[in-house]
């Protein structure tokens, strides 16, 4: 948990650390999307993405691509889904309801097994190295689409642990494309506005603090005033919109239908966060990396991913904010198919899958296939480089159109030896 001093000392660091790269703020970097009409498109589709990150790496072959009776299969059966002829985990009997609004891609292949470089390769969309730190997933969408409901933050990540601001996710875009993280779904500490310090006065104050940062801003790079009000626009949002931290809204029926676990509760605060405007809403839920035990954790951990996951879906399309809305549920890798001596199952980016649902993509749409033991991709494997350029196809940003500018230089959205995947949109 973090002050509200401190979310403003995170803005105003992550402009000293974005100068320091020579990064980018502001609606800049992308031609194309200054062109009126295009950014006039896009705001008027409201697109979003709720992004679920299971951190370490749920096990394939325990949820979406079982291998039941096999030499690796593990003890869990398969279970007949919405999909006719296709099976998932029965470890996952919600979403096999569900199966009909997703869109699954069995055929993952993306090489590293590392943890540290995993992520970063995945939530940047494999950019080749270009002596530039390419944003994560979340600032990027939201520097293209731009804000759903300008009096939110724009990016919120939900994490079990400790929030505040985050400016290294905006890589070369700046600071300020950053995204809010809150521990436990929680506001900052301290978020509201001293009792013992009147409005007026405290609008006087902001009032000073603006025009010495105009001051200060004078012949020197903007940088760093941007992060800063930006910060502190952020806290001024919040501070309006108390209601979002309040479960106490939420009915009793969604509370048990999303699960009283950590993953549930965040999931259900995702989607409140998602209906009020926020652009693109990131849960984690870490300890996925089942190295022992295997079979036991999973036992434990999909059903707690599979029950909120289920309830999403369902709510997105009973509503119909699906069309406007992404959903996507990863991890950096799968497991092995191969027990170890633990009982678990180690790192795997061989052959693993993702889930989806939402705009821009087919319903009951399963891409992809392992061979019989799960080790290997045989039939459309893809990186995440397809992904990247899958998912900004569906949230309207055709990315063999679209670049960024950083400053002069070109760079692609993703990995630009890769493509979207034609099978799975529509």
């Amino acid at each position: 948990m973090t002050s509200r001093r401190s979310l403003l000392k995170g803005g105003i660091a992550g402009a000293f650390a974005a100068a320091a790269s020579g990064g980018a703020f502001g609606p800049l970097g992308l031609g194309s999307l200054a062109q009126p009409a295009f950014a006039a498109e896009l705001s008027k589709k409201k697109r979003q993405v709720l992004f679920i990150w299971l951190d370490g790496g749920i096990s394939q072959l325990e949820s979406w691509d079982p291998k039941p009776g096999t030499q690796f299969g593990g003890p869990f059966r398969s279970i007949p889904t919405t999909i006719p002829g296709v099976r998932f985990s029965e470890l996952l009997p919600h979403s096999a309801k569900q199966a009909h609004r997703l869109s699954i891609v069995r055929g993952m292949h993306t090489k590293d097994d590392a943890h540290s470089s995993g992520v970063l390769r995945i939530e940047r969309g494999d950019p080749k190295n270009r002596g530039v730190q390419y944003p994560y997933l979340g600032a990027a969408v939201t520097h293209f689409l731009g804000s759903a409901n300008p009096k939110l933050p724009p990016y919120v990540w939900i994490k079990p642990y400790s929030g505040g601001f985050k400016h290294q996710d905006g890589g070369f875009l700046g600071a300020r494309y950053g995204c809010l993280a809150l521990g436990d779904g929680k506001p900052p500490e301290n978020l509201l506005r001293n009792p013992a310090i009147p409005a007026d006065v405290d609008a006087a104050r902001n009032q000073l603090r603006r025009k010495a940062n105009e001051r200060f801003a004078r012949g020197r790079s903007t940088a760093e005033n941007d992060a800063n009000t930006y910060a502190y626009d952020m806290a001024a949002q919040l501070m309006s919109r108390q209601e979002l931290f309040d479960d106490s809204q939420y009915s009793k029926r969604d509370i048990e239908r999303y699960g009283r676990h950590d993953l549930g509760r965040h999931i259900l605060q995702a989607k409140h966060l998602i209906q009020a405007g926020v652009t693109f809403v990131k849960v984690t839920s870490y300890h996925w990396d089942t190295h022992g035990d295997n079979f036991n954790l999973s036992q434990c951990l999909v059903p707690q991913f599979d029950q909120p996951f289920a309830a999403l879906i369902e709510d997105l399309h009973a509503s119909g904010m699906a069309e406007n809305v992404l959903v996507i549920a990863m991890s950096e890798f799968g497991r092995t198919p191969r027990i170890n001596g633990h009982v678990g199952r180690d790192h795997w980016p061989e052959a693993w899958s993702v889930a989806m649902s939402g705009c821009g993509l087919q319903q009951g749409a399963v891409i992809g296939k392992t061979n019989d033991k799960g080790t290997w991709v045989t039939e459309d494997e893809v990186d995440v480089g397809h992904l990247f350029h899958t998912w900004f196809r569906a949230i309207g940003v055709d990315t063999t159109k679209i670049e960024y500018d950083n400053h002069g230089q070109p760079l692609p959205v993703a990995n630009e030896e890769t493509k979207a995947i034609e099978k799975i949109l529509t």
